[in-house]
């Protein structure tokens, strides 16, 4: 059975709302401010709880930023007026541009006088894990991509984990200098506007691990429309970084009549970051479900929803063949594109003669892929060869269970397949070690290849 994480955008996509939708799948809480400890990042405290979003219960996680100056001997017991407490505006306090002097910061104040309180559909308890900077306030110092990619270097956490949270942190920099007209390393990130994107990225990343998530669909990313007012002007929805992230990494939008923002640029950003697949198989079993929260009250219900699928064994034996013709092509070229395919990862590549229009001899290069590698092999593809266009469909197949294993003969030790159907058994010497002993020992290939068959019939086969 494969696992497969399905986000739904309906109501967009931020990276808060993430968070929470992970979180309420059955990621681990303590893990992740483990690892965020780590990160030896001041400044802010964590926001763990509930919320009820058109009669909805999900998960409400929130990064609560200490503003310069904040003093820290108060209480903090207290409670969020969520409804006006609008993720779109400080996530846009992420960026600050040289020539201007200050961030980009919403005309709608997020400042955290800690003295909300929650409006209808806040009922439920909340509980608050703090990480406090103490005696000093923020000074503006900004913080670059280096300076960002230093702060994930100290995670205790995976490699992997690591990669992807830097990967994150490079779509939304390269977004926002496109967006600014800057070469990236002239974008710099507002100290105290960057922590909660380095927070949600990183988290991000920690709670797809603790969940052993390695394939997600997104589905179409729903956005508003209209404007909105920040520090510098008026700028209009999507965000210039959210639709330079959607451009540049293939996501679908789907514009809706919702006024205001719905997708963030770090929304956008892990969503292009994270998706491993184009869409869901065509059928699956849905595991468990996670709601997060988001921080604006529309006529829908503003959740993020995150389901966790299994997908049935018929539908792992889906395969997907790509074709092309080439009447231009060189035996060489064809040759080298086909070692490029299998390197890349192609099941199998095959090249069949044929005659096109004018009874031109050409070539049909047919390749066959898992879905997830389309668009990898079609670039190989159309990079290596003189085509212009590439066919593709997809193909059900029947696959023998398969193992490989290590068997013994005169000629030395030699690798074999074995597989299985109906409970008979089938031993398949693999060439790589045939032509190997070959070379070595200077014997025929049909002796060795049939001694290792011998071999592993004589261990294996109960027929």
């Amino acid at each position: 059975m494969g696992k497969i994480l399905y986000l739904e955008c309906n109501s967009g996509i931020s990276g808060d709302m993430t968070v929470g939708a992970l979180l309420d799948l059955g990621a681990d809480r303590e893990v992740l401010e483990r690892a965020l400890g780590s990160l030896g990042v001041e400044g802010y405290h964590l926001h763990f709880g509930r919320a009820v979003k058109c009669g909805l219960d999900a998960y409400d996680f929130d990064v609560h930023l200490e503003e310069e100056g904040h003093e820290h001997g108060h209480d903090h017991t207290h409670e969020h007026e969520e409804a006006e407490h609008g993720e779109a505006c400080h996530r846009h306090s992420e960026v600050h541009v040289d020539n201007h002097g200050h961030g980009h910061e919403c005309g709608e104040s997020h400042g955290h006088d800690h003295e909300h309180e929650h409006g209808e559909g806040h009922g439920h308890d909340h509980e608050h894990t703090h990480s406090h900077s103490h005696g000093h306030s923020h000074s503006h110092i900004h913080r670059n991509l280096s300076d960002i990619y230093r702060i994930i270097e100290r995670l205790d956490s995976k490699e992997e984990v690591k990669e992807l949270a830097r990967n994150m942190f490079l779509i939304v920099a390269e977004a926002e200098a496109k967006a600014h007209g800057l070469p990236i390393d002239e974008v710099h990130f507002h100290e105290v506007g960057a922590i909660d994107s380095i927070v949600d990225i990183i988290s991000v990343a920690v709670c797809l691990d603790n969940l052993g998530v390695k394939d997600v669909v997104v589905s179409p990313l729903a956005e508003g429309h209209g404007q909105i007012r920040c520090q510098h002007g008026v700028i209009p929805v999507p965000v210039p970084a959210t639709a330079n992230i959607a451009a540049a990494h293939g996501l679908a939008l789907r514009l809706t009549d919702q006024e205001g923002e719905m997708v963030t640029p770090t929304g956008a950003a892990i969503a292009a970051a994270v998706r491993t697949r184009e869409k869901l198989p065509a059928s699956c079993r849905i595991v468990k479900t996670g709601m997060g929260a988001g921080k604006k009250d529309f006529d829908h219900a503003n959740v993020l929803r995150a389901m966790l699928l299994e997908t049935n064994e018929e539908e792992n034996d889906q395969a997907w063949v790509l074709e092309t013709n080439v009447d231009d092509c060189s035996g060489e070229m064809l040759g080298f594109v086909m070692e490029e395919l299998f390197a890349a990862g192609a099941l199998d590549v095959w090249n069949t003669p044929i005659y096109m229009k004018k009874n031109r001899p050409a070539y049909l290069l047919s390749t066959l892929c898992m879905e997830n590698d389309i668009e990898k092999m079609e670039d190989l593809i159309f990079v290596h060869t003189t085509t212009i266009g590439v066919r593709r469909y997809p193909v059900s197949r029947t696959i023998l269970e398969r193992r490989k294993a290590e068997v013994e003969t005169r000629f030395g030790n030699a690798s074999v397949k074995i597989c299985t159907r109906n409970e008979k058994t089938f031993c398949y010497p693999e060439y790589e070690s045939v032509r190997a002993i070959c070379r070595e020992t200077g014997a025929d290939f049909q002796s060795v290849y049939c001694e290792i068959r011998k071999a592993a019939e004589d261990l294996f086969c109960r027929q």
